[in-house]
């Protein structure tokens, strides 16, 4: 006679499918975390408000003890005295015309580089890009004296496009844009593109250029910032009476007594453009990340 046997009781060692688990939520940041981040931030700002007081008041005001803290009166009249004691103007425009030429130059051609590199299949792609960059390595100061003959011989010593010319291209910005569009154009939507009949020129265009977004505003802020505050080149090459913002700057602080008024009245002028350049190209890279994240 077939005997019936209930169901043994399931064993506690046997683990029990995990089940949906409440999340937790987010930890709000304590006093401290806010207090050291307020601490930091006004000692970053702290540099920039001393430039901007030392640049409203008079040469004496900075030998006062204690120290003055306030901005004064001076500020419009330093201004006027930074423009007549050297070619500010000329330096201004000249830095305009080298950061923005470069800025393009270099995230367009980095692009396209960065592009053919790492999604097209040519001979020779692994060897020219190791060459591109093995010449990080080599120090830029031991380019300058044959870039110097190189821009005697084309004539354009104390010109500036003896500035503008060397920079079109560099191959951190190639190497950068490589790296970043590797993985964030996928092949399939290229091969999706190439089925439809779109060329090469419109692949990059209409996918990779707008893919390539916040990459692009990284490699622009740091050209443009690296184009502005370029100092050694401009000096070697150009002219007193044709510079850039950074010879112009180390003209003001040429005399027998440093006027440091008249010193960082130039610094502050100088460094408006950048502070513009940094909030436009930061909300493009805020943009992009954020993209990014909701899209993942």
């Amino acid at each position: 006679m077939a005997t019936i046997t209930s169901p043994s009781p399931p064993r506690a060692d046997v683990p029990r499918p995990p089940g949906p688990r409440r999340a937790r939520p987010p930890r709000s940041a304590g006093f401290w975390t806010y207090a050291a981040l307020v601490a930091f931030l006004l000692g970053s700002l702290f540099p920039v408000y001393w430039s901007l007081v030392v640049a409203s008041q008079s040469n004496d005001a900075i030998a006062k003890v204690p120290p003055v803290l306030v901005p004064g009166g001076h500020l419009f009249d330093n201004i006027a005295r930074v423009f007549d004691t050297t070619a500010f103007g000329q330096a201004l425009f000249n830095s305009f015309l080298v950061s923005g030429t470069v800025t393009v130059s270099v995230v367009l051609f980095s692009t396209l580089a960065g592009f053919a590199f790492a999604k097209l299949r040519f001979r020779g792609r692994g060897g020219l890009l190791v060459a591109a960059i093995a010449t990080t390595t080599v120090p830029h100061q031991l380019g300058i004296i044959p870039l110097y003959i190189l821009m005697g011989e084309l004539g354009w010593t104390g010109r500036i496009e003896a500035v503008i010319v060397p920079g079109l291209v560099t191959a951190f910005g190639v190497f950068f844009m490589t790296q970043y569009l590797s993985g964030a154009v996928p092949d399939e939507l290229l091969e999706a593109g190439r089925m439809d009949g779109c060329t090469t020129i419109r692949l990059f265009w209409h996918v990779v250029l707008p893919a390539a977004r916040p990459a692009a505003a990284v490699l622009g802020l740091f050209t443009f910032m690296q184009a502005w505050n370029d100092f050694f080149w401009p000096l070697v090459v150009l002219t007193p009476e044709n510079p850039t913002v950074q010879v112009a700057l180390s003209s003001l602080a040429s005399g027998y007594t440093t006027d440091f008024a008249l010193v960082l009245t130039g610094a502050v002028i100088a460094t408006i453009p950048m502070v513009v350049v940094f909030a436009l190209l930061g909300r493009q890279i805020i943009g992009g990340i954020m993209s990014g994240a909701i899209k993942g």
